[in-house]
């Protein structure tokens, strides 16, 4: 079980004044992780972007040869104070995100090392910006989306989970979480088999699948909605991704507090552990790499949708 570590990720990041120091010492402080803080600044305000590799048995940092999973934590920021009091709706990615190198680096820690490295991204800001979005308000960042990638994304991942709140809409109508189908270099793949039979062993229930459009898997920054930020990773990297959406019934503010789920938090942090198990073990598999091979052959490559495309 994952819940200790998702209420320690929880209570350390509701706070006023939680940076990512504070992070990277509690993470140290429970074992062999290495963990790191940078601060970037931008036009309003900081944020510390946070990155935690724990290494494998069988990984790129042992010169093995297990693949590498990415986790991040997508969210424009933890906290919009002085506007809201407390942690935010869209907190929840940076909650995962920190829970996951919780969990993992204590089972390190207690002789259970996963095959492959896994590498977990996030920031923390506990005074980002709110701006408009329909249907609710989105949370804003201090910084663009390209420096979020530059951080967060790096060459040493071989597949991504994003973890975002997405609860501001009107098309996933499920409380827990939900997967997004496969993402790569432009292609919008089929949902992938592996990653749906993960959720149903974790839940316990049918697995969710949320629905995406061309439009959000395109970089911010175009003039094109957008369902939030969950699949921007995907703009700037050739591996394959997919979204972890912490999910609602109803449209819920991402600036919103008091409306985080600590048990549906738990369940895509739980998912998330459990597929970096499988896929270090070289049981899980993101895509068909045959399926996507013929799919360019046949119709070229796509990933001029990782651009801007002809902006004038």
């Amino acid at each position: 079980m994952s819940f200790k570590a998702t209420l320690q990720a929880f209570d350390l990041l509701d706070r006023a004044y939680v940076d990512g120091e504070q992070v990277v010492e509690l993470v140290r402080s429970l074992g062999d992780t290495q963990v790191r803080s940078v601060r970037v600044g931008g036009e309003q305000g900081h944020t510390d972007f946070i990155q935690m590799v724990i290494q494998g048995t069988n990984g790129n940092l042992s010169g093995g040869s297990a693949p590498t999973l990415g986790i991040i934590g997508r969210l424009g920021g933890i906290g919009a104070r002085p506007e809201r009091i407390g942690i935010v709706s869209d907190g929840d990615g940076a909650v995962a995100a920190v829970a996951c190198a919780i969990k993992l680096t204590t089972m390190v820690r207690r002789g259970d090392r996963l095959p492959g490295d896994v590498i977990v991204s996030t920031h923390i800001c506990p005074n980002a910006p709110t701006a408009p979005h329909d249907p609710v308000p989105f949370m804003g960042s201090p910084v663009d989306i390209d420096t979020m990638n530059r951080y967060e994304v790096t060459e040493d991942m071989d597949a991504i989970l994003s973890i975002d709140t997405t609860k501001g809409n009107r098309v996933i109508n499920h409380k827990g979480f939900a997967i997004s189908p496969t993402v790569k270099e432009g292609y919008i793949l089929r949902t992938s088999e592996d990653l749906l039979d993960i959720m149903t062993f974790t839940t316990g229930r049918l697995p969710i699948v949320f629905p995406i459009t061309t439009q959000d898997i395109t970089p911010y920054g175009n003039g094109i909605y957008h369902l939030n930020s969950i699949l921007q990773p995907c703009t700037v990297t050739s591996a394959p991704v997919v979204g972890v959406a912490i999910t609602t019934e109803s449209a819920v503010p991402g600036c919103g507090t008091g409306a985080s789920h600590v048990v549906d938090i738990e369940q895509a942090v739980r998912f998330s552990i459990e597929v970096a198990k499988s896929f270090g073990a070289g049981k899980c598999k993101f895509y068909d790499e045959e399926e996507f091979d013929r799919l360019v052959r046949l119709y070229g490559p796509m990933s001029v949708l990782q651009t801007l495309g002809n902006m004038t």
